[in-house]
């Protein structure tokens, strides 16, 4: 995408991390704003700092897990300003376990979140975007999705989105939609409340299981790594330059590219995987 003024940008967990910070970077390109998130205060604070600062936007509360709320946030969308130009599928969660020991219903929502919530965007918008003069589909993964396993089950659904981005690029060209772009984004450390997932856990789900020693000690490792990371901010101006750039796998993180090229040695040698972050 070349013109970003008077645009429309839907930007699905958007209320807090890099979906807040992609939103903020939107609207000072002067587009209009659609910000959803499952959580609802949190969601009406990033609206009003949003229109605080002069954007234009709307706030919808979403599961994306439920491809009716999808279907109704898109509905929204096109009521509220007649076309989608820039959707972002950013939803994410964590849990903890390995994965023979994560519970079926931590599966389901964390696949639900992660994996259906990228497709349900995918499924809702695309038709739209393919309508517009020129659209682009962001979904975030990670770099948990380039590289190998160590993140358990984040990483199981983090790979699919990133299988999922392919497959959604390769369709489009195929068919001659050129006009539409996507870009997968596959972060490393940044500062949001990823880790901090539980406060969105389903109630229907129970409590989240007590984790070992081991894992209670990878997760404050994991917390303070996510500490020290990247301002989302220089992520959202990595995801605009993608775009204006038509960039795919948008690899925020250069220094951990050498895990990522660990993980496709061990496949082209048939070696068991490492378990690598740099």
């Amino acid at each position: 995408m070349k013109t970003f003024k008077g645009r429309v940008a839907v930007v699905t967990g958007g209320a807090s991390g890099i979906g807040y910070a992609m939103a903020e970077r939107f609207a000072a390109e002067g587009m209009r704003i659609v910000l959803a998130d499952i959580e609802a205060g949190a969601l009406e604070e990033a609206e009003g700092k949003l229109r605080a600062g002069g954007a234009e936007v709307i706030a919808v509360e979403t599961d994306v897990a439920r491809p009716e709320a999808v279907d109704h946030l898109r509905d929204r969308t096109l009521d509220a300003f007649g076309a989608a130009h820039i959707v972002c599928n950013n939803a994410g969660v964590t849990a903890s376990g390995t994965v023979w020991e994560t519970t079926q219903r931590d599966w389901e929502w964390i696949v639900g979140v992660n994996l259906w919530g990228v497709i349900n965007g995918v499924r809702a918008f695309v038709p739209v975007l393919l309508e517009q003069e020129e659209g682009h589909i962001v979904n975030t993964a990670s770099v948990a999705g380039l590289i190998t396993g160590v993140l358990q089950s984040y990483s199981v659904t983090k790979q699919a989105v990133v299988g999922l981005s392919e497959a959604l690029q390769l369709s489009l060209s195929q068919r001659g939609h050129d006009h539409v772009g996507v870009s997968v984004l596959c972060p490393g450390w940044v500062r949001t409340q990823i880790v901090d997932a539980d406060r969105n856990r389903p109630a229907d789900a129970g409590p989240p299981a007590v984790p070992s020693a081991g894992e209670a000690a990878a997760r404050d490792m994991m917390r303070a790594l996510v500490a020290a990371g990247t301002e989302p901010s220089e992520i959202a101006a990595k995801v605009l330059d993608a775009i204006q750039r038509r960039e795919f796998y948008v690899i925020t993180h250069p220094e951990m590219k050498g895990a990522i090229t660990s993980r496709f040695e061990d496949i082209m040698a048939g070696n068991a995987p490492r378990a690598t972050l740099g």
